[in-house]
């Protein structure tokens, strides 16, 4: 069958929305996408228009999610087996961000394919606070926080090869949700982590930050150990978050705090036939 594509958030959720809330962690991404289409509008990632897609199986099920915001690489939920040749053959797609196993079928047909990054999806399963705890205490962000967030925001970015360009609203939002962390050591910011909106009980931690001069203390673990704890008890059903693996570092660190791996995703520029 083929693809269906709008620019339509709206009538993508419609049609959708329920097949990804079936299946939050594997569509995290694409949720929270979505979500910032519909609140932000369709120019909330970029100036190009963003296109959204969907699959139907043989029995009409929604078997396929995507979406593309530029310049941001094609954003892929779970995608069938059979669905890929039909996405492949409808889109050009020179660069994805899939699970493994779509990623890699993508890339087959094309070689010359380049990895970009790989990505690790965790779940938190029981948490384990860090112990002995580093010195200092957690506390919510908050508006005077601002300018120092906004800076921290985009030396992550920075640092993880992504965009800084919303750092802005998403420091705003996070601050107006209760979704930033800091941890405090003598009074003084040294850590943070971010937690997104609650979509289909699902929440993902983002943006766990030290400055480099702060690092190897403990305190990323602290505070991402902190901000798990509050989504949890605040109702959230799925804690997730992802890692580079090529920092080890940190995949230990949410290893040792009671993150479990789910599945794996790879950023692929591939080549054009």
């Amino acid at each position: 069958m083929p693809w269906s594509f709008t620019d339509d958030v709206d009538a993508f959720l419609d049609t959708a929305g329920p097949a990804l809330a079936a299946r939050p962690a594997e569509n995290t991404q694409i949720l929270t996408v979505a979500e910032t289409l519909r609140l932000h509008g369709p120019h909330a990632y970029g100036d190009a228009a963003p296109l959204l897609g969907w699959w139907r199986g043989a029995a009409g099920e929604i078997a396929g999610t995507l979406v593309q915001t530029p310049p941001y690489p094609t954003l892929l939920g779970y995608v069938a087996p059979e669905a890929v040749g039909p996405l492949t053959a409808a889109l050009p797609l020179p660069r994805i961000n899939a699970d493994r196993a779509t990623a890699e079928r993508i890339a087959a047909g094309r070689p010359g394919h380049r990895v970009e990054q790989e990505q690790r999806l965790y779940r938190l399963a029981t948490l384990v606070p860090p112990s002995p705890a580093p010195s200092g205490r957690p506390r919510a962000a908050a508006a005077a926080d601002r300018e120092l967030l906004v800076r921290w925001v985009r030396d992550f970015a920075g640092g993880t090869g992504q965009s800084g360009a919303h750092a802005e609203r998403l420091v705003d939002e996070r601050i107006a949700s209760g979704g930033l962390v800091l941890w405090e050591d003598d009074g003084v910011p040294v850590s943070m982590a971010g937690v997104s909106p609650r979509i289909a009980g699902m929440v993902r931690v983002s943006t766990v930050y030290t400055p480099p001069e702060r690092r190897g203390r403990g305190y990323a673990a602290a505070v991402t150990a902190e901000i798990s704890r509050a989504a949890r008890e605040a109702g959230a059903q799925e804690v997730l978050l992802f890692t580079d693996l090529a920092n080890p570092t940190s995949n230990g660190v949410y290893l040792r705090i009671g993150y479990r791996p789910v599945s794996d995703r790879l950023l692929i520029s591939v080549a054009e036939r």
